[in-house]
This record gives structure tokens, C-alpha cells and sequence, in this order.
């Protein structure tokens, strides 16, 4: 009975091989394949280290906090997995000044000394690993305008203050006008003796 059962589902325990399917080796050893290791030269990302070695459960919000005192010159988060990640600054010596802190939870290296996924990823997110930039100064001056014309309600600010204030964007104006020539020039040559 049980013989006549496992004819049926097409496997014979009797010993005769004639049902029996042959394996076919594969081709390519796929699990001997080692990617290269990605080379990044030292002046390609000076401004990027990998931190790594912290507990799966950190957010983003727990590496910023360990990073806190170089948020205001720029500091950057850029995730490779859950035990990894990229910390993008504003210089390279930021970058080395970074590499000095001593934490318990976390381990940092440079991305020259990185793993071969925080390599890749830094290659392949090169154009977002850009040095981090400090937030433009801003103004509350237009939402000011927003909210009173929107209310209805008068300013309470005196004519020296919103004076102050439209002095102060003005400046602003001019110098990123200023800045954005500047550039120009540079860049087609112009100005060069002046300087």
C-alpha cells in the first residue's frame, strides 16, 4: 500500500532509478563572487566618515544629538543600513575634528577606512554628499506681512523697526547679487586683474 503511494506521487522506493531526475551542476559559482572593493581616494569625500557599530534601534535624531555642536557649521545624516551610516560636514576638517570624538555608542572611521556598502553608497549618493551649507540668514518680515494682512490687524512694530528690517533685506539683496557676479566673473575670466 505504501509502495503503490509513492508510485503514485511519482518517487520509487523500490530501488529502480529509471523515474529518477538528474541535477544539473550550475554553471557559475555565484556565491564565490567578491565585488571589488570600491577605492576612494582620500580627497574624493574628505568631508564624509562612516559611523557604524550602533544599535539598530538609533533614528536619526539619536546620531544628530551626538553630533550636535556640528549642526551650526553643517552636519549632515546620510543612512547606508540599520548599523551604518554616512555623516556628511561642511569641511574635511570638520570632518577630522569628527573623528576625534570618543562615544560608547557609536564607532567612527574615516570613509576611506569604510565598509564596502558605505563606499557604494557614498558613490552612488555623490551629488547629495556635497558639504553641508549653513542656513542662509533669514527674516521674519514676510510672514509678519502674511499674518497681519491675512488677520487684518495692525503692526505693532514701530517705523524704525520695519525700516531696520527692509535695510537689512536690502543688504541682503545686494550682497547675494554681489556674490552671484562675482561668480560670473570668475567664471568667465573677467576681473582677474583687478584683483
Amino acid at each position: 500500500m505504501v509502495a503503490a503511494e509513492a508510485e503514485s506521487d511519482g518517487v520509487l522506493l523500490s530501488g529502480n532509478m529509471k523515474n529518477r531526475k538528474s541535477i544539473q551542476e550550475p554553471r557559475f559559482d555565484y556565491y564565490s563572487h567578491e565585488l571589488p572593493d570600491i577605492d576612494l581616494s582620500e580627497c574624493e569625500f574628505p568631508h564624509v566618515i562612516e559611523i557604524y557599530d550602533f544599535p539598530q534601534e538609533f533614528r536619526t535624531e539619536d546620531l544628530l544629538r551626538i553630533f550636535c555642536s556640528y549642526q551650526k557649521k553643517g552636519f549632515d545624516i546620510k543612512w547606508v543600513d540599520d548599523t551604518h551610516a554616512l555623516g556628511v560636514f561642511s569641511s574635511p576638517i570638520t570632518a577630522r575634528d569628527a573623528l576625534g570624538i570618543k562615544h560608547t555608542m557609536v564607532k567612527i572611521r574615516p570613509l576611506s577606512q569604510a565598509t564596502r556598502a558605505a563606499k557604494a553608497k557614498a558613490r552612488a549618493c555623490a551629488e547629495f554628499l556635497q558639504p553641508a551649507k549653513e542656513r542662509p540668514e533669514t527674516s521674519a518680515a514676510l510672514a509678519r506681512r502674511l499674518v497681519i494682512s491675512a488677520l487684518g490687524v495692525r503692526s505693532k512694530q514701530s517705523k524704525t523697526e520695519r525700516e531696520a528690517e527692509l535695510k537689512k533685506l536690502q543688504e541682503a539683496r545686494e550682497r547675494k547679487r554681489l556674490e552671484a557676479k562675482q561668480r560670473e566673473d570668475i567664471w568667465e575670466g573677467r576681473g582677474q586683474s583687478a584683483v
